[in-house]
């Protein structure tokens, strides 16, 4: 097995390095124009799609969700910071629904958005077994259209909104908005602008028989590149298959301060706004204190 698989890595960069123009490599390892786009799209590729599903589950890690303990403890302090009452809750980006299961235990009305079929298949899946009334949406919140001041709590948690570019973050908080009832709460994380050169991640290349990015051979070459004064880190992926076929994907991620989250809300008559950063556990450069959370109130 050892020396098929070796003789699979030498086959593919004999490839790479025999039959493939490298200069398309070197051209996306340079530093970027600022929101220069990839070629392509994690959340809808179908074998991609099933390894964030496995990685969303796994209890031992804080990468597509956190674990478990810490999803307890994020939805008591929203239940607290969301009065005792019973609410319509709308929860963005919910994945497989590790929120919204905890919410609809508590007996709040929810509904859970993701862009991914595998999660949400998954989602739906539980909640049938568990004789939850949890109405999941496939669909990309972005294009996302529900009945005018609806909801009571609408959640967007594990720092998505920081992956957004400028557009449609303005898009997403103006939805927001408008979907929230008065005095209804929006709650939100995001990655602050703590230590933000050291958040760079190092270069690297991993070349595997089949794994996280393809179900058969593959390079995969891996950077990032800081833009500090606009407070992003470009994480980038570039993705070789053994037919010379190149999948380039680019994570634009946004780091904020305070000043920041308010100049983002000015926008909208939000009232009782607060900021978090002493929600998650520490222990690495992306959560205890690197996590701010938002508590915003729609104006009544």
């Amino acid at each position: 097995m050892c020396d098929v698989f070796l003789y699979q890595i030498i086959l593919l960069i004999s490839l790479i390095a025999q039959k493939m123009k490298l200069n398309k490599l070197l051209a996306n390892s340079q530093k970027q124009k600022l929101y220069e786009p990839g070629t392509a799209i994690m959340w809808t590729d179908t074998h991609i799609s099933k390894q964030l599903l496995q990685v969303h589950l796994n209890e031992h890690v804080d990468l597509a969700s956190r674990k478990p303990e810490t999803i307890k403890n994020t939805v008591n302090w929203i239940s607290g910071k969301s009065g005792g009452e019973k609410l319509n809750i709308l929860d963005l980006g919910c994945g497989p629904g590790l929120y919204s299961t905890l919410l609809a235990e508590k007996g709040h009305k929810v509904t859970g958005v993701d862009f991914s079929q595998s999660s949400i298949g998954y989602a739906k899946k539980k909640a049938e077994e568990n004789g939850l009334a949890i109405r999941y949406i496939r669909k990309n919140y972005l294009e996302l259209e529900l009945p005018e001041q609806s909801f009571d709590l609408v959640l967007l948690i594990y720092t998505d909104l920081g992956v957004l570019l400028p557009q449609d973050r303005a898009k997403l908080l103006r939805f927001i908005y408008k979907v929230l009832k008065p005095g209804g709460n929006f709650i939100f994380d995001v990655l602050n602008d703590k230590d933000l050169p050291k958040k760079v991640a190092a270069k690297n290349w991993e070349v595997a028989e089949k794994g996280f990015w393809k179900p058969q051979p593959y390079l995969a070459l891996s950077e990032s590149f800081l833009y500090e004064k606009e407070k992003v880190i470009l994480y980038q992926h570039q993705i070789v298959d053994e037919n010379e076929g190149v999948s380039l994907y680019r994570f634009w991620t946004h780091f904020f301060a305070v000043a920041d989250l308010k100049k983002l809300l000015a926008e909208n008559e939000w009232q009782d706004i607060e900021f978090f950063e002493d929600v998650l556990p520490g222990g690495n450069l992306f959560g205890g204190k690197h996590v701010t959370f938002t508590v915003a109130r729609k104006k009544q």
